[in-house]
C-alpha cells in the first residue's frame, strides 16, 4: 500500500510548490490543471499530470480514483485570489462550488485526508493591536470582500463535511510570496513592477507576509500530523509596505521608493488603476478592497502551527532576495547590472 498525493490547483505558484516538493521527495504525486494549461510551473517535475475544472465535479473522477489499496491525500490548493471590488461569479464558483466538488469527491472516494488550503482572511478581523489567531467556525457575513466570504464559506463546508466522515485539516496561509510564481500573483506584479522601475510611489498601510516555500512545509506537516477537523494559520511576519519596498531595494539594487501616497488619494483613484490594470491584462496593484486589508488588524499567530506541526517560516529579506533572484533567472524582469544600494 502507498500513498498517493493529489493536488489540484498545480499550476499555481502555491500548488506547483507542493507539487514540486512532493516530487523532489520522491513521492508519487497526481498534479491537476485546468485544460489547455500550459504554464512552466512543472516543466521538468515528475508527476503524473490530470486535466480537471474543480467547478465540474465528473472532469475530477480520473483524478481522484485510484488503484486499489492505495491511499488518497488530497490537498486541495486551487482557487482564486480576487481583490477585485465587483462581484465576480467565477471566484465563487471555485473558491466555494470548487471546494464543495473536491470534498464530495474525497467523501466518495475515501481519500485518507484532505488538506483544505484556505486563507487568514476566512478569519474575522480582529481589534486593533489584537494578535489573530484561529477559530473554529467560519461564517461569510463576519467578513469583508468577496474573496474573504467566498473562503469562510468553502472553509465551513470542509469542517461540517468532518462530521460526515472525511478526515480534512484546514491550513490558512497570509500574503504568499516568493520564488516560483510564473502567474505572476499580485505580491510578484508588485515586485516585478518595482525591479522594473515602473513603480514610482506606493501607498501606506501593511500585511502579514509569508514565503510559500514555508507554506508547502506547513502543508506537508498538516498532511502528516494535523489533527482532523483542525485549523492552523500559516502566517510570516507584518511589515508595511514602505518597508517592504526598502526590503526589495536592499537586496535587489534598485533604488528605494520615496514618495507615499495619502490614504484618500489612493481610495480615490483606486478605481482607475483597477481599470488600467485590466486593459494591460495584469492584476491589479491596489484597490478598494486591497486598501481596506492593508488598513485592518493584520498580526497573526502561527503559534499553533509551531507547535504542532513544526513549523517555523523564514525572514522577509531572504524570501524577497530569493524572488529577486528566481525572477532575474527566468528572464521575467529587465536585466540589471548595478551594484545593491548600502542599507539605510
Amino acid at each position: 500500500m502507498s500513498t498517493i498525493y493529489g493536488v489540484t490547483g498545480a499550476m499555481g505558484h502555491l500548488g506547483g510548490t507542493v507539487v514540486r516538493v512532493l516530487a523532489q521527495r520522491g513521492e508519487r504525486v497526481r498534479a491537476l490543471a485546468l485544460p489547455g494549461d500550459h504554464s512552466k510551473t512543472l516543466t521538468g517535475v515528475s508527476a503524473e499530470m490530470f486535466t480537471g475544472d474543480v467547478r465540474h465535479a465528473v472532469s475530477l473522477e480520473p483524478f481522484l480514483t485510484v488503484p486499489k489499496g492505495d491511499r488518497l491525500v488530497v490537498i486541495h490548493a486551487a482557487g482564486i485570489v480576487s481583490i477585485a471590488s465587483k462581484f465576480d461569479q467565477n471566484v465563487y464558483d471555485v473558491n466555494v462550488k470548487g471546494t464543495q466538488n473536491i470534498v464530495d469527491g474525497c467523501l466518495r472516494h475515501r481519500a485518507e485526508r484532505l488538506i483544505h488550503v484556505s486563507s487568514v482572511h476566512a478569519i474575522p478581523p480582529g481589534e486593533k493591536g489584537e494578535t489573530i489567531t484561529e477559530v473554529d467556525s467560519f461564517r461569510p457575513d463576519r467578513v469583508e470582500g468577496l474573496y474573504a466570504r467566498t473562503k469562510a464559506e468553502a472553509t465551513q463546508r470542509v469542517l461540517d463535511a468532518t462530521l460526515e466522515g472525511l478526515d480534512a485539516v484546514v491550513v490558512h496561509p497570509s500574503g504568499i510570496l516568493g520564488p516560483g510564481d510564473y502567474g505572476h500573483g499580485h505580491l510578484t506584479q508588485l515586485i516585478k513592477d518595482f525591479l522594473d522601475g515602473r513603480l514610482t510611489a506606493c501607498v501606506n498601510g501593511g500585511y502579514d507576509f509569508v514565503d510559500v516555500r514555508d507554506v508547502t512545509d506547513g502543508i506537508l506537516s498538516a498532511a502528516e500530523s494535523g489533527r482532523t477537523g483542525e485549523c492552523y494559520i500559516l502566517s510570516g511576519a507584518f511589515c508595511t509596505i514602505p518597508v517592504l519596498l526598502r526590503v526589495l531595494a536592499e537586496v535587489s539594487g534598485k533604488k528605494p521608493i520615496r514618495t507615499v501616497l495619502p490614504t484618500w488619494f489612493a481610495k480615490f483613484t483606486a478605481p482607475l488603476a483597477e481599470t488600467y490594470y485590466k486593459i494591460l491584462r495584469q492584476p491589479p496593484l491596489y484597490t478598494a478592497y486591497s486598501l481596506y486589508t492593508l488598513s485592518c488588524p493584520a498580526k497573526f499567530s502561527h503559534g499553533k502551527a509551531e507547535l504542532e506541526l513544526g513549523y517555523h517560516p523564514r525572514s522577509l529579506t531572504d524570501t524577497l532576495r530569493d524572488t529577486v533572484a528566481w525572477l532575474r533567472s527566468q528572464g521575467l524582469v529587465k536585466p540589471f547590472r548595478g551594484a545593491p544600494q548600502p542599507a539605510g
